[in-house]
């Protein structure tokens, strides 16, 4: 039984689907074969992380290689990403300390957020993976505790059949106008809102 708001939306999407079918033209100059990308998720929402996670997994399953360097969760993290990545031997390194607004030493958080990007330029430079995540990145380049130039000249001489997808909020605009993909996540909803914890396979 279909009532009159589903029937309505069917023949309103059923009109715009064939007119957008009708006009659709492949756009010229569309570049063929590998070219590494550097992906952006930022944005207050929900999911910036899982999206990372969910290009790894696709990569995985291509063939690439991939690893994960997050510069918030600590090393000893085992969270449900963690187990599903040492199942599938994707290889990854907790960073830092845990969040910041946690932290009660600032200036170590800080130290540490320098020795993980001293970690991921060399995976980096060193040109053996095929696509890297640096998770939560966002923060040490916003707070300064990482030096953009340097980032953005490692980030310029990679291997060009590289991907590098960076994850956080509040992407400094020099990240955003080096990147060739961003996607900004907002939130119109959360279950935390209404009063709802983490949940595990969900949060964690």
């Amino acid at each position: 039984m279909t009532d009159d708001l589903t029937r309505q939306r069917r023949e309103a999407a059923m009109r715009e689907l064939t007119e957008q079918r009708d006009n659709y033209r492949k756009k010229e100059g569309i570049s063929k074969g590998r070219r590494g990308l550097l992906i952006v998720n930022t944005g207050k929402g929900k999911g910036k992380t899982t999206a990372a996670l969910g290009l790894m997994l696709r990569a995985h399953g291509r063939g690439l290689k991939v690893k994960m360097f997050q510069f918030l969760k600590h090393d000893t993290a085992k969270f449900g990403e963690h187990r599903t990545l040492d199942m599938l031997e994707i290889p990854y390194q907790g960073l830092g300390d845990g969040w910041t607004w946690r932290s009660k030493d600032l200036e170590n958080s800080a130290e540490m957020a320098a020795h993980g990007w001293a970690l991921a330029r060399e995976a980096i430079e060193g040109g053996e993976y095929d696509l890297i995540v640096l998770d939560e990145f966002t923060y040490p380049l916003k707070y300064g505790w990482v030096a953009w130039p340097d980032v953005e000249a490692v980030l310029k001489a990679r291997d060009s059949r590289m991907h590098v997808v960076i994850t956080g909020r509040d992407a400094i605009p020099e990240l955003v106008a080096l990147a060739d993909t961003v996607s900004e996540i907002q939130p119109v909803k959360h279950a935390y809102e209404q009063g709802i914890g983490g949940q595990q396979g969900i949060e964690y």
